[in-house]
């Protein structure tokens, strides 16, 4: 068995057991009220982490607009399972139409944000990037749509005035926000967890993933050996985007209230941050790193009163010099050596690309 092949086993397994586990306390109750509430969220940024991982550990481009796609991925699903709420049944197939559209229409903007902005490269793709976050804010900011017995109605900026009374029904509400059926619970979040993850592994051990890799490594030299740079950038991009739209859509079925300022510039910074510290290319590090760093402030620190933040910080930088100094790069490297066992050494890597990676492609 190759050793990436054995590797994604075991990150595989790894995960689902895990899943699974902490999914079954939830429903048994041993787990606490507390707990319970944050292994949602928790799952749904770990989605997040290892789509984005995608953009920035396999193709090595830094997107700083992955809260945008997520925005569209929630609006348009929680707006299809609004609309369709009394029409598609049973419940489970309209929800799970709704995250599938709502993952359809992220890769549309994907396609289509991506076949200008990936001819940047470097900070200049990242301000773009961010741009385009902060501009799908904006306009779920301003959206309102409304049903009555005549159909939709839109409005930008303003309600929809040509509207029956009777029987319309608000949908979205600008700043207020919207209120989809709350569908998603621990179950279905460890489900579409292990989709995800499984998808985005045979990606990057497929040929599309090692051309992906190649041209991270070197993009003169992919470019030199045939391989067509623009097609693979936009592909891993626009899968990317899509997983984040998934994401969406179960976000915007966890709560009782969805508003557009949930997907500002501070949440593609937290999911940039799962992943830079996780190891840029793995994605067992980038499931790590987001159980610990989500998880930290919210059941072990809370109690530290005002230096929580501080202690948060600390076990930042600690992550930071785990997976980039070289002391403990080479400490971790001594430990794998004189203990297999542990394999801490494949915990948090980038992960090399194959020598025929080029060729291959």
């Amino acid at each position: 068995m190759r050793k990436q092949t054995k590797n994604n086993l075991i990150t595989f397994s790894g995960t689902a057991v895990l899943c699974f586990l902490m999914a079954g306390l939830s429903t048994a109750g041993v787990l606490d009220n507390k707990t319970t509430g944050l292994l949602v969220p928790m799952g749904i940024y770990i989605i997040l982490a290892i789509s984005l991982n995608l953009t920035v550990g396999i193709l090595g481009e830094l997107s700083l607009g992955h809260a945008g796609f997520m925005c569209i991925g929630a609006y348009v699903s929680g707006a299809f399972s609004l609309i369709f709420q009394n029409t598609i049944s049973p419940v489970w197939l309209r929800f799970a139409l709704a995250v599938i559209f709502g993952g359809i229409m992220a890769a549309v903007f994907g396609v289509l944000i991506g076949i200008p902005v990936l001819r940047l490269r470097g900070d200049y793709l990242a301000i773009v990037t961010l741009g385009f976050g902060e501009i799908m804010k904006s306009i779920a900011n301003n959206v309102y749509l409304t049903m009555d017995k005549n159909g939709l109605h839109f409005g930008f900026t303003v309600p929809p005035t040509n509207v029956d009374e009777a029987t319309k029904q608000e949908l979205l509400k600008g700043p207020i926000g919207m209120a989809a059926p709350q569908d998603t619970n621990v179950w279905i979040v460890a489900v579409v967890l292990l989709i995800c993850l499984a998808v985005l592994m045979l990606f990057i051990d497929s040929r599309s993933g090692r051309a992906c890799m190649a041209v991270r490594d070197n993009y003169i030299a992919a470019q030199s050996v045939g391989i067509n740079v623009t097609k693979y950038r936009l592909m891993a991009f626009t899968l990317s985007a899509a997983i984040a739209g998934v994401a969406g859509g179960l976000y915007s079925h966890s709560l009782s209230l969805l508003a557009a300022k949930k997907f500002d510039y501070n949440l593609s910074i937290l999911i940039l941050v799962f992943v830079v510290l996780g190891g840029l290319g793995s994605l067992r590090g980038s499931i790590i790193a987001t159980i610990i760093l989500y998880a930290l402030p919210e059941l072990f620190l809370r109690g530290a009163g005002n230096l929580r933040m501080l202690l948060y910080a600390i076990v930042l930088v600690f992550m930071m010099l785990w997976t980039n100094a070289p002391f403990f790069i080479a400490l971790r490297e001594k430990i794998a050596a004189s203990k297999p066992v542990m394999k801490l050494k494949s915990v948090f890597r980038r992960d090399k690309s194959d020598k025929s990676a080029g060729g291959a492609a």
